[in-house]
């Protein structure tokens, strides 16, 4: 024999095509079909069992896209059959290329419950094993003719309101057939020996013995009668796959897992059945593979299954009860984590982990993000403080300019927590035990020498059902196979306690772990971005109202609402909802479900703000400063400076100046800002001969994943708006006087508004934005030296170089920042905050004077075609601040500021605070009653300037003390950051020290 790979791989190939994996089920009778059609939305289970059916044959086309269709299939096993292994075969017209993605179904029996779930791959029903002949079939499918939404152009497959209603399907083979367990093992042996030999280096002896060894096999098949010669090819194969792995080879733990994103290019009511197709498909084969292990993420998951398909989540709560169905992550979804704020990433932990707690009795040290398209640097200490240690995520070998040194590491946030991780080097969380995968993972694994270890999440994601029986024979035959990693199914708890006692010394990365892709997600989708910032600070007021008045007059906490509302808005966090990447349904949805949170907190605030005025909900005159000092934590809210109210006047050029007595700002006759000039440190602001508030306009058009994707390139052409259609002064009864400035370009307009209040230039940006593929940016060239800026993110904030020194510098050239950015020199700086856009870049420039410019630029619109081909078009309104002078105190307190929810009503008189803190650099989080019901109050604080701080906090309320806690509201042991200090409580917090008090309420003084 010759070692001719590839004459043997192309025999090989041929003769599993043609000839052995069609012997898998050597004969077959066709099934009767029926169907009906839904004619809405999804229907019950129930009703969809028993409706009528009209016939249907296999070739017929079905389903209008998004549509349902109840499918009946029916039949008699025949008599010779008795002894066989019987399946059921039923392909809805699927891709067996494009897994996921397409129709899918899931299959009940007559009496309503889940068997099992179809897909490309996964497309059999077990019927009997072995057969006695004569049986009975009866089989209901609930079939989703969900379109494939074609990649990457337009398409109006993404919304059901233009979808349209013809056919997409046309359904394939619908049969009884015959299982023929040893040709299916057959096929199993070969595919797994023949990956491994195609894997192997040039001329090792393994190679030679694997490839005398399947030609042997295919040399003992008859290719007439390959069921009767099946065994015979078996035994020729048995000692190759018998040979063991050498002592020091790599080991993947292997877990069950099924990447389902909670929307995407389908609609959240779609991710329903998704989760119960999938689910029922683990479920039983969970209970036929007694090695196999499952794990599912995303508490919101397991929620919806339970309120939607409650038939399929009793096989989920066996199988859990069994521990190898096993909830891991402890989040509410999989979200992004660069644009959650603060309290909303804190309370994905809280939600998902209470969960899971709850419903499981299950507490997961681990979070499961292999998605997410970067980690905030605050991330860390979040984890920690949810009482998880440990971090699963592959997306970081998704970037496309550095490849990430370790794959085993200690992730090192910005307040110095640290996280063990883990990035699967198999990178994907879509493994199929495909040999290509198995030694790709061993080849990358950056840690040899010092770990041995890796994980491999197993199995088809979204529409693929999960792992399939392929999946685990495979796995089985890697066990222990010489030229092969070992594959053991694992757990991720057991893998992560596996890696942390062979890697007791792992290296460290400090700070963000920044994806050099998907930077786009920073700024598509706008409404989506502003609705989901505007509902966590009505959030955080509507808490710190509801407290106080429950505090003050006994009102009863609206727990169930705002219970129900936290769960919307995390929800609406997901990895592909937040970031702008879902089809038009979702999107659609999304704002509509903000609206609705936006209505149903604003009516929480109100009854709050009437119980404590009084009772009455009638027109009482609003308060603002009771309302800011509810809505900026204290600590952040600061003094206000004296200042007279801004006047405009005429220059001799044609532009105006406006003026507050803290700063003088300079328009010219374009509308542009030439000057921001500190009148109290007499600092110019702006950078020499260059203008600020510059709308700035690019071409959008990346080299894939539209709606995902901004790439460097699009900086080389940029037109800068400075033709202004009109320049008006009007007056204003907040500030005086404002200047509105109106432009039009391409088939857009904008009209600004410039006005000075507290020492600040405020720019209200209105956009009606009809362009395609453009990216919009607002710039401030700063004249400010700084080889850094500070960049807002949960919990306190992180630097990033100006500069381009190194490739990990220069990728990233688009990055997501919270409220605010902040550049500083020594005793002076600048802050541009914000309402509700994340995306920005900053660039330096030296100019001919030596000196430096500084440009910040917030990204505003974008205009992608696909998933959604309308993305971001309609009207906007931003809201930006320029601070001269301002500290990072400053910056903070003002970006709490500009995300105020406009008042309404409220009391009359000003309403003490819960708390008082008597250091700014303290902030407060989040002021909120125990989950537990107990009336206990909640205060959660965090150190945000940077530095250590010492504070008091004193109770506005008679307490009886007080407890330090994670966020679950727990104790927690060991922590002396907070200390009794007479009727206050005494900080001593270490930089971005994240720190949650729980104080239990006197009721001494309580009235009988």
């Amino acid at each position: 024999m010759h070692d001719d790979r590839l004459l043997i791989e192309g025999r090989l190939a041929r003769v599993l095509t043609e000839r052995i994996v069609p012997a898998i089920h050597p004969a077959s009778t066709p099934l009767t079909v029926g169907i009906w059609v839904a004619p809405d939305e999804p229907v019950p289970v129930t009703e969809g069992v028993a409706a009528p059916r009209t016939p249907i044959a296999s070739g017929a086309r079905w389903g209008a896209p998004w549509g349902t269709s109840w499918l009946t299939v029916a039949g008699t096993v025949p008599a010779e059959w008795a002894g066989r292994t019987v399946e059921a075969i039923i392909d809805l017209g699927f891709d067996s290329g494009m897994t996921g993605f397409q129709c899918e179904g899931l299959v009940y029996r007559p009496d309503g419950s889940p068997v099992k779930g179809l897909h490309p791959q996964n497309s059999w029903v077990r019927v009997a094993s072995p057969a006695v002949g004569g049986e009975d079939v009866l089989l209901h499918v609930e079939a989703a003719s969900n379109p494939v939404v074609p990649f990457p152009g337009p398409t109006p497959l993404g919304d059901r309101t233009t979808s349209g209603d013809g056919p997409q399907y046309r359904l394939g083979r619908v049969d009884l057939a015959i299982f023929d367990e040893e040709v299916w093992q057959l096929v199993q042996d070969l595919e797994v020996l023949g990956e491994l030999m195609h894997e192997m280096p040039e001329n090792p002896a393994r190679r030679y013995d694997i490839a005398r060894a399947i030609e042997n096999a295919l040399d003992a098949i008859d290719l007439q009668d390959v069921n009767a010669t099946a065994a015979a090819a078996r035994a020729c194969l048995t000692e190759a796959l018998a040979a063991p792995a050498i002592g020091s080879a790599h080991t993947i733990c292997a877990v069950g897992h099924a990447h389902i994103d909670t929307a995407w290019l389908w609609p959240l009511r779609e991710t329903v059945r998704k989760v119960a197709r999938t689910a029922a498909n683990m479920s039983a084969l969970l209970a036929d593979e007694p090695e196999f292990i499952y794990t599912m993420s995303q508490a919101a998951q397991y929620d919806l299954l339970a309120r939607h398909r409650p038939e399929v989540y009793e096989k989920v709560r066996a199988a859990v009860a069994e521990g190898r169905f096993v909830p891991t992550g402890g989040m509410w979804v999989e979200a992004d984590t660069n644009m959650p704020g603060s309290e909303a990433m804190a309370r994905q932990f809280v939600y998902g982990k209470r969960f899971f707690l709850e419903e499981f009795g299950i507490e997961s040290r681990e979070v499961w993000l292999p998605d997410t398209f970067g980690f905030a640097a605050g991330l860390p200490q979040i984890i920690r403080a949810a009482g998880c240690t440990r971090l699963l995520t592959q997306k970081i070998s998704w970037s496309r300019t550095n490849q990430f040194p370790h794959h085993t590491f200690l992730w090192e946030g910005i307040d110095g927590t640290r996280i063990f991780t883990h990035f699967p080097p198999v990178d994907t969380y879509n493994c199929a035990m495909m040999g290509r995968e198995i030694a790709h993972a061993a080849r990358n694994f950056k840690e040899k020498g010092s770990a041995s270890t890796s994980l491999a999440p197993t199995g088809f994601g979204d529409g693929g059902g999960g792992t399939t029986r392929e999946m685990i024979a495979k796995a089985a035959r890697m066990r222990n196979l010489e030229g092969s990693p070992k594959v053991v199914w694992t757990a991720p708890a057991a893998f992560f306690d596996r890696a942390e006692a062979e890697y007791a010394d792992p290296p460290v990365w400090v700070g963000e772990l920044y994806l050099e892709l998907h930077r786009g997600t920073l700024t598509s989708q706008a409404g989506t971005k502003q609705g989901n910032r505007r509902s966590e600070h009505l959030l955080r007021e509507a808490e710190l109202w509801a407290a106080t008045a429950a505090v003050r007059t006994d009102a009863a906490y609206p727990y169930e609402d705002l219970d129900r509302i936290w769960k919307t808005v995390l929800l609406h966090q997901f990895h592909d909802v937040l970031p702008g990447s879902s089809i038009a349904w979702v999107h659609r949805e999304t704002e509509q479900a903000h609206a609705e949170v936006a209505r149903d907190l604003t009516t929480l605030v109100e009854q709050a703000q009437w119980t404590l005025g009084g009772g009455e909900a009638g027109p009482n005159v609003f308060n603002p400063a009771p309302h800011e000092w509810f809505s900026i934590p204290a600590g952040a809210a600061g003094p206000a400076r004296a200042h007279r109210p801004c006047t405009v006047t005429k220059r001799a050029d044609g532009g105006h100046v406006l003026d507050d007595g803290l700063i003088r700002v300079e328009v010219d006759a374009r509308g542009l800002v030439v000057s921001a000039f500190d009148l109290v440190r007499h600092r110019e602001t702006v950078s020499p001969g260059a203008t600020a508030n510059l709308l700035q306009l690019h071409p959008d058009l990346p080299n894939a994943w539209d709606a995902w994707d901004v790439d460097l390139f699009h900086r080389n052409r940029v037109t800068d708006l400075t033709h202004a259609d009109f320049i008006a002064v009007q007056p204003d009864s907040r500030t005086g006087t404002v200047l509105r400035i109106g432009r039009s370009f391409g088939s857009s307009s904008v009209e600004q508004t410039l006005s000075l209040r507290d020492g600040a230039l405020h720019i209200e940006t209105a956009v009606d934005w009809h362009e395609t593929e453009k990216f919009l940016k607002l710039a401030f060239p700063l004249d400010i030296h700084a080889d850094r800026y500070a960049s807002e993110t949960q919990f306190g904030h992180m630097f990033r170089p100006t500069h381009t020194n190194t490739s990990w510098e220069y990728a990233k050239f688009e990055a997501c920042n919270h409220r605010f950015v902040h550049l500083g020199e020594p005793g002076w700086g600048v802050a541009v905050v914000n309402d509700g856009t994340y995306g920005h870049d900053v660039t330096r420039t030296v100019r001919p004077d030596a000196g430096t410019t500084t440009t910040v630029r917030a990204s505003l619109l974008r205009a992608p075609r696909f998933p959604d081909p309308a993305a971001d078009q309609g009207s906007h309104r931003f809201r930006h601040m320029l601070i001269p002078g301002a500290t990072i105190g400053d910056a903070v307190r003002e970006g709490y500021r500009i995300n105020l929810s406009t008042p309404r009503r409220g009391v009359a008189e000003p309403v003490a605070p819960l708390f008082t803190i008597d250091n700014d650099a303290v902030v407060t989080s989040a002021v909120k009653l125990a989950d537990d019901r107990s009336d206990d109050v909640v205060l959660r604080v965090y150190e945000a300037h940077g530095g250590r701080a010492t504070a008091r906090v004193t109770p506005g309320f008679a307490t009886s003390g007080f407890r330090i806690c994670d966020l679950l509201e727990r104790p927690v042991v060991d922590e002396v950051s907070a200390l009794p200090d007479g009727p206050r409580v005494r900080l001593q917090l270490r930089p971005f020290q994240l720190l949650t008090l729980r104080f239990t309420r006197s009721r001494a003084d309580d009235p009988d």
